[in-house]
């Protein structure tokens, strides 16, 4: 079985250089970029069929990748890869994690173990996988498909300045009391559509990379990369918090360990969506999750982008989102007692004791509160006579959604549409998405949790959409 990330949609840091200056943005960040290595690694797993790693939403390029690579699903990396996934669970961010762990020419940067890179792969595994890469690249003439699209590379990071100049990068230092003391770098996956990743790699000096992999889920009318600033910048956003946070945990979990269960086991279906598969995940996610918060509020966001974020996290499932947003409140009006936010975890101790007292009344005030399913525009539910030319569908809600992972295949192998982009309406009670249909063919997807209400009262249900193509 697989193991999923323990951050999917989630993981985004910014690049930045050894010898870190607050002054100028200009002189500290180092601008994203496109990495051969992310992209070979996202290839081979694409040609094994690993549904994480085949995303064709960026299918400028994606088809690229079928017209030159294609011929080469026998090739011998490529049964590796399925026996690995098979048997090991190699897949989502451990194929990131073996990306960075590799020098420009492929070869190890560090000494792999049992748990370098990382588990799953073990020791064995990975130098025979990339003896495997090795061979696989030189094979399939990867540096000729590289040099051919370096101009798509260039535009792709042309396209993503915006984003990364967005970011306040003075709020961290100040807000949190330090610095970071790893490397940031960022990277745009080109193939990687709607996954997001944040490996890192220690060296033996003690010097530590930590990477964030964005995806590309979203193009323009011409098919190229689309970075908006309201799709992207939530996530760099929330993703550069992490390198300040998930430190302290790691240092003493104990003193959190009972509450955080408790609240994990009241929620964990929720977690377990977003591929947040234990207690310390959750803790980490839902600290970042209101250090945004915090972050919207010093930076002069909108109160309906604010209470836009909090909808969000609710319906994700950190239901204590706003008590923990009042809590670094709390920490940020204390600074002369709590210089930084590591020392303030003491408090936090106690607010994660009240929020596990609490959790059974907020799962079932949430229940009460959380949107349902309406309505269909295109068409309705069970239609066995959609014009295959339809090219998107929008789901309508009874109140304001904002959900991510709300979409997932039936389990009876139904055929599962080619979603594409996926834009909200302004008042959040509509979502689009955009597919491809082929005619004749009956699709089926699941709308997670969503069931509409009914006379019974709020259901946890998950909901069936159907419908038939002519």
């Amino acid at each position: 079985m697989l193991q999923k990330p323990t951050k999917l949609i989630v993981i985004i840091f910014l690049s930045l250089l050894t010898k870190i200056s607050y002054g100028q943005k200009s002189n500290t960040l180092e601008k994203p970029k496109v990495d051969e290595r992310i992209e070979i690694l996202s290839i081979v797993f694409r040609l094994a069929e690993s549904k994480e790693y085949s995303s064709e939403i960026f299918k400028l390029y994606t088809d690229k990748i079928g017209r030159h690579y294609n011929s080469f699903k026998d090739h011998e990396i490529i049964q590796f890869v399925k026996k690995l996934r098979k048997e090991n669970g190699v897949g989502y961010d451990a194929v990131m994690t073996m990306a960075i762990h590799l020098d420009d020419q492929l070869n190890p940067l560090v000494e792999f173990t049992d748990i370098v890179p990382e588990s799953r792969w073990g020791k064995d595994n990975s130098y025979e996988f990339v003896r495997l890469l090795k061979k696989f690249y030189k094979d399939s003439n990867s540096k000729e498909f590289f040099k051919e699209n370096q101009n798509l590379f260039k535009q792709v990071r042309e396209r993503f300045l915006p984003i990364y100049e967005h970011l306040e990068i003075e709020w961290y230092k100040n807000f949190y009391g330090k610095e970071p003391n790893e490397e940031f770098i960022i990277i745009s996956g080109l193939g990687n559509g709607g996954g997001n990743y944040g490996p890192s790699i220690n060296f033996p000096n003690g010097k530590r990379q930590v990477y964030a992999i964005m995806g590309t889920w979203k193009t323009d009318s011409l098919g190229m990369a689309n970075f908006t600033i309201n799709d992207y910048f939530p996530t760099l956003l929330h993703e550069f918090n992490h390198s300040f946070i998930n430190y302290i945990l790691e240092k003493n979990e104990e003193p959190f360990r009972t509450n955080g269960e408790i609240i994990y086991d009241a929620v964990k279906e929720k977690m377990n969506i977003g591929s947040y598969n234990n207690w310390q995940t959750m803790f980490n996610e839902a600290l970042v999750r209101a250090s945004v918060i915090k972050y919207m509020k010093d930076n002069n966001f909108s109160e309906k982008e604010i209470s836009k974020e909090i909808n969000e996290q609710l319906n994700r499932g950190f239901l204590w989102i706003e008590e923990l947003a009042s809590e670094l409140d709390k920490y940020d009006q204390s600074r002369e007692k709590y210089p930084t936010l590591e020392s303030y975890f003491p408090e936090l101790i106690k607010a994660y004791r009240t929020y596990a007292i609490h959790i059974n009344e907020l799962v079932a005030k949430n229940e009460i509160d959380k949107p349902r399913f309406l309505s269909l525009n295109e068409f309705t539910n069970g239609d066995t006579n959609v014009n295959s030319s339809v090219k998107q569908i929008t789901i309508n809600f009874d109140k304001p959604f904002a959900g991510v992972n709300f979409i997932r295949p039936t389990d009876d192998g139904g055929t599962f549409p080619n979603f594409t982009n996926m834009t909200y309406a302004d008042d959040q009670k509509s979502v689009t998405l955009e597919w491809s249909l082929e005619a004749n063919k009956e699709y089926k997807f699941i709308l997670i949790g969503l069931s509409p209400k009914s006379s019974e009262g709020n259901s946890n249900e998950d909901y069936l959409i159907k419908f038939k193509t002519k």
